[in-house]
């Protein structure tokens, strides 16, 4: 029986271990920055799930990596992790530093490994990090599609039967009106679901015709699903209900409404999958031409 010194077990040592360590220690660091100052889980959840695929994506080719830094690339990494760590405990509000710190970490973290000319091998963990912290606040403010949402929630509330007119983005009842700001107009649930079309298409490549129909499928279930949520929320303000209106629009209900988007698209792309399986299936079993 061969016995293992323990020199020869120097995990610690390990630069590929150490780094993991780092990366772990920083995902936590935003997973508790951001509970503690918001306490919604669609954020989060979407970006860990980016930083799962971005871990696989390094797990995969970890034998080609190269770990060659340099002293200014390793200062400035450890500036840019330092700055992370300090900053983390002074922010009050989600904002977009807090949005973005995960990239801001990540690309720290990629310089201490391989240095500004190793940067390369990290250009698809980095934009999709990138991608999936987007301040989703600041895209919400810039694009705005409140008119579209109640143009759509007023017509869904009048195929229903229900008596309602539109003035802008007012919806208007007998007994009561909503007004249909940028934050509610469900720019933030489109966007976290492009999110999760863009992490389907690198996860699981397909056709060209596919890569595109998947996030626009992604935006017209985030849209019309938050249209239906106006629409009950003009409804429920019709009713004079406004502890439910309050539960449907800041509490867990909005939470309800983003499960129902992601269980919706995350069903679209088991189709899709289902499909590309089956046609490769087929391709198998096809005899070839005599």
């Amino acid at each position: 029986m061969k016995i293992n010194s323990l020199a020869e077990i120097k995990p610690l040592e390990n630069t590929q271990f150490w780094l993991l360590a780092i990366a772990g220690s920083l995902s936590a660091v935003y997973v508790s920055i951001y509970m503690r100052l918001d306490g919604t889980l669609s954020q989060v959840t979407i970006s860990l799930l980016g930083l799962g695929a971005v871990f696989s994506l390094l797990a995969e080719k970890r034998q080609t990596l190269k770990f060659e830094s340099d002293i200014f690339s390793s200062l400035l990494g450890i500036l840019l992790i330092a700055f992370v760590l300090l900053r983390s405990n002074y922010v009050t509000a989600v904002d977009s530093f807090v949005e973005l710190t995960p990239f801001i970490a990540f690309l720290g973290l990629a310089l201490l490994a391989s240095g500004i000319k190793g940067l390369r091998q990290y250009w698809l963990e980095l934009l999709i990090i990138f991608a999936f912290n987007l301040p989703v606040g600041y895209i919400a403010q810039r694009i705005d599609i409140s008119i579209f949402t109640a143009k759509f929630s007023f017509a869904f509330l009048s195929y229903v039967g229900l008596p309602v007119v539109r003035q802008g983005v007012n919806i208007i009842m007998p007994t009561g009106a909503v007004e249909v700001y940028p934050g509610c107009s469900g720019m933030e649930t489109i966007s976290q679901l492009v999110k999760l079309a863009i992490l389907f298409i690198i996860m699981f490549p397909t056709s060209l015709a596919k890569r595109i129909i998947v996030p626009i499928v992604a935006i017209a279930i985030a849209f019309l699903v938050n249209s239906v949520r106006v629409a009950l929320m003009a409804y429920l303000v019709a009713k004079s209900s406004p502890e439910a209106f309050d539960y449907w629009h800041l509490g867990t209900g909005s939470q309800i409404f983003f499960l129902i988007c992601t269980v919706l698209f995350g069903g679209f792309c088991y189709l899709i999958t289902k499909q590309d399986d089956d046609s490769e299936l087929d391709d198998h079993l096809e005899l070839p031409n005599s």
